[in-house]
């Protein structure tokens, strides 16, 4: 592992899933604390206005449309960044979305395209930042869950691809940092649930408008980790107590933790009927807003 990072003031960043939620908010405080962005999403017109926003502010940054899932056009980002600033110090993969639904009842597309967004647009991303951050060292910093270790009923496939970021992050680590022993930070942020668009976001199934339970974290807590992974060499991060409590949990009493779940179906949905039940999943999502519950700071 890397055994020293950059302080953000002398970083350059890139970031997905920039145009809303967690990932808004890293660049938000990232360009606060002096670091240079390379803003990524499929939200065009969203991230040129985040990017403008920033530069008023006095911040340096640019924008590049991308979907992640493509490798070519991630690759396209990774020459972008360097073509402009000449390195890449940290790469953050934080593009993602959810589905709501049982698993007998997704369709297979569905899931595939789920699996394309969470977990191969986090293998895209890393494998175009490596031969940069190999150079001069740095920090990639996927942003998993604590659903890459516990199961989530109605959000199965997300849990799944969730574990999938686990699994490769975990290897990706070993092979390059102990195996290979480049000076590469390889870190997993695994939060509890956030106050993002997440859901307004998601592919729903469901008969009724979906949520994510309380309590939630501030997106800027999660923002605040990434960070820290960035600057500091760092393996895994959970977010919130109740990441920590509840992947112990999953590991001392699965069986318990099993029938406990069966409580988070109805928390996950509320009263309302669907508003947009397409979601995100295959056209740009991202409104530039941080949070899912209306607050706007």
């Amino acid at each position: 592992m890397a055994s020293s990072l950059k302080p953000l003031n002398q970083q350059v960043i890139v970031i997905t899933g920039a145009s809303s939620g967690i990932g808004l908010a890293t660049a938000q405080d990232a360009a606060a604390r002096g670091a240079k962005l390379v803003l990524v999403a499929r939200s065009g017109e969203v991230l040129e206005a985040i990017a403008d926003g920033l530069a008023t502010g006095g911040h340096e940054a640019i924008h590049v449309v991308a979907d992640v899932a493509d490798r070519g056009q991630v690759e396209e980002v990774a020459r972008r960044a360097i073509a402009h600033f000449g390195r890449i110090d940290t790469w953050v993969n934080c593009a993602g979305s959810t589905i709501y639904g049982r698993l007998d009842e997704v369709r297979e597309e569905d899931s595939r395209r789920l699996f394309d967004i969470n977990f191969w647009g986090m293998v895209n991303g890393s494998l175009a930042a490596l031969p940069h951050l190999r150079m001069t060292g740095g920090a990639l910093v996927n942003v998993g869950s604590e659903a890459s270790e516990v199961a989530i009923p109605l959000q199965g496939m997300y849990s799944a691809s969730k574990h999938a970021v686990k699994g490769f992050t975990d290897a990706l680590r070993i092979e390059v940092a102990h195996v290979e022993g480049a000076p590469v930070s390889i870190s997993l942020i695994q939060p509890t649930a956030v106050d993002t668009p997440l859901p307004q976001h998601a592919r729903n199934y469901l008969d009724r408008e979906p949520k994510l339970p309380s309590p939630q974290l501030d997106p800027h807590q999660v923002a605040d980790a990434i960070l820290q992974a960035a600057t500091t060499p760092t393996r895994n991060l959970k977010v919130g107590t109740m990441a920590s409590l509840d992947v112990a949990m999953e590991k001392l009493v699965p069986g318990v933790v099993d029938v406990l779940s069966v409580f988070q179906v109805p928390r996950q949905q509320t009263d309302s009927a669907p508003r947009n039940p397409a979601g995100s999943l295959y056209q740009a999502g991202g409104e530039g807003r941080i949070y899912g519950s209306g607050k706007t700071m």
